[in-house]
């Protein structure tokens, strides 16, 4: 599975760590310099979760600003919706 948000397509980004030396001019010193610049990596934060699509279950890596916003929808931990008639109808049905 690849580290990319299924709702938001959030997925790894790149950029940039600058190590810098020095005192900054507005403090009294001689300005700030650069002393090494190197590659580094954003990840998205990914959380698998279950979700429901076309009225079935589905696992999927969705990031936490999708589950946060509401995009994610959760399926039922418990059928609170298996009523007495629905019990008695697959009961008779067999």
């Amino acid at each position: 599975m690849s580290r990319v948000c299924y709702f938001t397509g959030a997925h790894t980004t790149s950029g940039n760590v600058i190590k810098r030396r020095g005192k900054a001019k507005y403090l009294g010193g001689v300005g700030i310099k650069t002393t090494s610049v190197k590659k580094r990596t954003f990840k998205p934060n990914l959380q698998t979760v279950d979700i429901m699509e076309d009225g079935a279950p589905k696992r999927v890596r969705a990031s936490v600003r999708a589950i946060r916003s509401g995009l994610v929808v959760k399926p039922m931990k418990r059928k609170y919706t298996y009523t007495r008639e629905l019990r008695e109808a697959k009961a008779a049905g067999k």
